[in-house]
């Protein structure tokens, strides 16, 4: 995969006329390279020199998972862009593309008063290649929804009256690395009670109640690729308006995935979800972005929603999660990881769906 990336790269910079571009967005480096750790940035030139800049803590690292990349480490020249500028110098690069969306005014400082190069700022390059996966990476996407989807058989008996969010967020990390997940779990949703109408909300004291729902948003890495669900229950007897916004929420859930086909358009399938409530009380508390594709970063392109341009094609793994959020009450939302395939559409989250009761 790095290397049909990396051939992917130089004819982007062949067509461009760029003689190198600078990597500096971490999962872009490990997408690219393999490399799993820090402070990692890459200077490929369209000349073939491959550049992996890096400070003495890594060297040994990079060395074992890149072998084929020249380690300079940065430190030697003062900076990062110290680094460039040497390497823009040594190789005559006259035209560098960088990532301007990870580019804070200080870092760009840094590096435009170190090199004489013009310097390009781009969007999204690598981005668009991460967006369709090889087999390898449906392989390990499938892994790590596999992974979550058990996590939330085992969470499920864990949940009682007394129980605070943030005990069971932990509990629900715990059972993702058992299970068999990387041991960097990045941050979960789990709320409860009238917190569910808030669509980020975070782990609190809160202790749950009788008659609660339940949020638990989160996922898992595998090998560097991430999940991502969401499951909504109640604790003990769900109340008639309960079970109503749940049955919305599913059916929403329902028309969306149906249309997660090759060639529909963001909007249409946004479309299909909202059409579910448009005409009840309930469109006036609905979120309008309800999905996105997943990798190695949880939120990537493309996008569902309204707004956004994206045509689905395949090969391109999303997220499904409309929602209904009711504050004060509390919110419904579920969500499923997908894999657009040229024939059929594939759920890679196996959990159950229906409404349980606790």
């Amino acid at each position: 995969m790095s290397e049909i990336t990396r051939q992917k790269l130089l004819a982007w910079m062949e067509e461009k006329k760029v003689d190198a571009f600078f990597v500096s967005k971490l999962v872009n480096v490990r997408y690219v390279s393999g490399y799993t750790s820090d402070d990692a940035y890459l200077l490929l030139t369209r000349a073939g020199g491959r550049y992996f800049l890096t400070d003495p803590r890594y060297t040994e690292q990079v060395s074992i998972e890149c072998p084929d990349y020249q380690i300079v480490e940065w430190r030697k020249c003062g900076s990062v862009g110290a680094a460039i500028g040497m390497l823009a110098r040594q190789d005559k690069l006259q035209k560098i593309a960088f990532e301007e969306d990870d580019m804070v005014y200080q870092f760009y400082s840094e590096i435009r008063d170190a090199v004489d190069s013009e310097l390009i700022p781009v969007e999204g390059v690598i981005e668009e290649m991460r967006s369709h996966k090889t087999a390898q990476e449906i392989e390990y996407l499938t892994a790590s929804c596999q992974i979550a989807a058990d996590a939330y058989e085992k969470i499920i008996q864990d949940i009682h009256v007394g129980i605070t969010e943030k005990e069971l967020a932990a509990k629900l990390s715990l059972h993702m690395v058992e299970l068999g997940s990387d041991t960097m779990p990045y941050g979960n949703i789990l709320i409860s009670g009238a917190r569910t109408s808030l669509l980020h909300g975070i782990p609190s004291a809160k202790a749950i109640e009788y008659g609660d729902f339940v949020l638990m948003d989160y996922g898992c890495q595998y090998k560097g690729y991430l999940s991502d669900m969401t499951r909504t229950l109640v604790v003990g007897k769900a109340t008639d308006r309960q079970k109503e916004v749940y049955r919305l929420e599913q059916e929403m859930v329902k028309r969306m995935e149906e249309k997660m086909r090759p060639g529909a358009t963001s909007k249409e399938v946004y479309e299909a979800g909202a059409d579910v409530i448009r005409d009840t009380e309930y469109f006036q508390y609905h979120y309008t972005g309800v999905g996105h594709g997943i990798g190695m970063f949880v939120h990537e392109m493309p996008f569902l929603g309204p707004t956004h341009k994206y045509v689905l094609s395949d090969d391109t793994v999303m997220t499904c999660e409309p929602g209904i959020y009711i504050p004060g009450w509390g919110g419904v939302r579920i969500e499923d990881t997908l894999l657009i395939g040229p024939e059929k559409t594939v759920n890679l989250t196996p959990a159950r769906k229906e409404l349980i009761e606790l």
